[in-house]
């Protein structure tokens, strides 16, 4: 999967989101894909803006996260997803990509 491929992935997931107070950064080698939930309507792009939360996670296994096949708490405590700033954001986000 590509980075657009996945952003567009992430825009359908997010437009559902409307529990998601805040703004999330996944940082990739590829790219970002930044969520921005805190205005309406919300907005996913690939611009590397300043978030409320940034996950730091490859595009295969963010894409693994997305289909279910990797659980977030194992992909942090293992190292392949760093988290920095608002910890409840990114635990909001993880139960709404996760789906």
């Amino acid at each position: 999967m590509t980075l657009q491929e996945f952003t567009e992935k992430v825009r359908t997931i997010a437009s559902n989101a409307s529990n998601l107070k805040g703004s999330v950064k996944f940082s990739m080698n590829e790219g970002v894909v930044f969520i921005d939930n805190t205005q309406q309507p919300y907005t996913v792009s690939n611009e590397n803006k300043d978030a409320s939360c940034t996950i730091s996670i490859s595009l295969d296994d963010a894409v693994k996260l997305m289909n279910g096949e990797l659980n977030p708490a194992a992909a942090f405590m293992f190292g392949k997803l760093k988290v920095s700033g608002d910890v409840g954001v990114a635990m909001q986000i993880a139960q709404i990509i996760g789906k």
